[in-house]
């Protein structure tokens, strides 16, 4: 009984701490929806933007490593200047909200006239 007892309460603990462990990784889930929604469309992008850079040089008859330098080297700068986009998106898009709610917020919007008119 007391082996039935203890095998319970290990069983009873392992789970607690278990969803303890799951629980915690629960804000990876919005940061992978995040990634995924910009990280596909960027990987895309990159590959469309590389593919044919790589057919070229490899054509030309350039050494294979220095056809993957080359192209890793123009990818890199792709992805450099992707992620400074997004960087200034993050600056600009806040600061064009609150511009755009001040602005609807001291408008004049859908007032009445004495003539019974809209502006």
């Amino acid at each position: 009984m007391l082996s039935l007892l203890k095998s319970l309460l290990l069983k009873w603990a392992l789970l607690k701490s278990l969803l303890r462990i799951l629980a915690s990784l629960g804000w990876l889930v919005p940061l992978a929806l995040l990634l995924k929604t910009i990280g596909v469309p960027l990987l895309i992008l990159l590959a469309v933007l590389a593919l044919p850079l790589f057919i070229v040089l490899a054509v030309i008859g350039l050494p294979l490593l220095l056809v993957a330098v080359v192209g890793g080297g123009l990818l890199m700068l792709t992805m450099g200047i992707a992620s400074l986009g997004l960087v200034v998106l993050k600056i600009a898009i806040p600061i064009f909200l609150v511009i755009w709610i001040i602005r609807w917020f001291m408008s004049d919007r859908g007032t009445r006239h004495a003539d019974g008119g809209t502006v």
